[in-house]
Order: structure tokens, then sequence, then C-alpha cells
């Protein structure tokens, strides 16, 4: 019984990503894009969650960790992308100075 709540809530967060998949083929701008994209990975963590918890798949868990640590990595690479210069990276900053 639990284990089919688990899954229709993982449906449902299956239907909200969906969503974001449309926000992230139309737009409008770049930054609308790229917090669907972190949508699409929060919810993918979600789901990934609710999976394990389903069927007791403790291994399930790993997909979730590393998704979310895919997701915090995009976000970085989106900054680096629309700052001038990739503004803030250190490497970049101690080859500058003399």
């Amino acid at each position: 019984m639990m284990a089919d709540l688990f899954m229709l809530a993982a449906l449902c967060v299956l239907i909200s990503v969906a969503g974001a998949l449309i926000r992230a083929w139309r737009g409008p701008g770049r930054a609308d894009r790229m917090m669907s994209a972190q949508l699409i990975g929060s919810g993918g963590v979600g789901i990934a969650v609710l999976i394990a918890a389903a069927r007791s798949e403790p291994a399930i868990l790993d997909v979730a960790l590393v998704l979310a640590l895919l997701a915090a990595f995009a976000a970085l690479a989106f900054v680096k992308t629309v700052t001038p210069k990739g503004a803030g990276d250190p490497e970049a900053d101690e080859a500058e100075t003399p």
C-alpha cells in the first residue's frame, strides 16, 4: 500500500518535470531555461528517492545523489557562461594578477 503511494507521488513529480521540459523547450530566456533545467534535476532527485523508498532499493539513492551533484554543477556552469569573461574563476584571476 505504501509503495503504491510512493509510486503515485513519483508519477505526480514526473508530470511536473514534463511541465519543466516544456519551459526548457520554449524559453523565453536563457535564465528561464536554466531554472527549468534545475527543476528537472530536482524532480529527478525526488523521483529517484520515491522509487528507492517504494522498491526498498537503497542503491537508487546513489542515482539521486549523482543527479543532485550534476544539477549543482550545471548551475555553476550556467553562471560561468553568462558572466562576462567567466568572472569569478579563481584560476583566471590568478593568471591575470602579475
